[in-house]
């Protein structure tokens, strides 16, 4: 479901054996002092409140319930840290954006924990940021952007829901994403599309997680 250059058989196989192996939940961090030691390569997932994001962290690591999802919007509020590959990599859930049924002043506090946390993690390799293929870039996934390139993060847009909708539609919103990354200075520029229920382009996501480790 990619246009990327095809992963090699090995990189598909590792990857596999790294996101099926041992992943455990650690601590959710509602300040930067309470994150662990950054002592391993680290990836985060962000996204907008509905956009599937727990759904495809689960469906990744061939879980039902690791990340948990709700059907309240909003429901991650902390940096919740998982271990993945026993010491491998941490993976880390971001606080949802959009932030449905909280206060403004609620929705502001996340969003200085999140830009510190951006700025100071020397050891982020990566954000994935996943936008809803069925709804492409909002105004909000726009002032996530700005704030990755203002911290000067790498960060991928990740397609979510492409079984949702038509090969036509999801290429339309893909090659808008891509116009927009244009002008992004801290965009990779591979746009990955997914189905965590169908499983679409998982196994290249899966790919390039592995190769932040290495």
């Amino acid at each position: 479901m990619s246009d990327a250059p095809e992963f090699s058989e090995e990189t598909i196989e590792a990857a596999r054996v790294l996101c099926s192996g041992p992943c455990e939940f650690v601590l959710g961090a509602a300040a930067l002092t309470q994150l662990p030691e950054a002592d391993r390569p680290e990836i985060a997932f962000a996204g907008r409140s509905n956009v599937g994001k727990s759904s495809l962290i689960n469906a990744l690591l061939w879980r039902k319930n690791l990340a948990r999802a709700s059907s309240e919007p909003g429901r991650t509020r902390e940096l919740n840290y998982f271990n993945l590959g026993e010491g491998r990599l941490w993976l880390v859930d971001l606080p949802g954006f959009g932030y449905a049924k909280v206060s403004r002043t609620q929705a502001q506090e996340w969003q200085r924990l999140t830009l510190r946390y951006l700025r100071g993690r020397v050891n982020l390799r990566r954000v994935f940021l996943l936008v809803d293929s069925r709804r492409g870039l909002m105004d909000t996934d726009h002032e996530v952007m700005d704030m990755l390139d203002s911290a000067a993060v790498t960060y991928q847009i990740v397609l979510t829901k492409a079984d949702k909708i038509k090969k036509t539609e999801a290429d339309v919103v893909r090659a808008k994403v891509a116009e927009a990354l244009k002008k992004r200075p801290a965009a990779h520029p591979v746009i990955r599309l997914t189905s965590a229920e169908k499983g679409g382009g998982l196994p290249e996501l899966r790919a390039e997680i592995y190769q932040l480790t290495v």
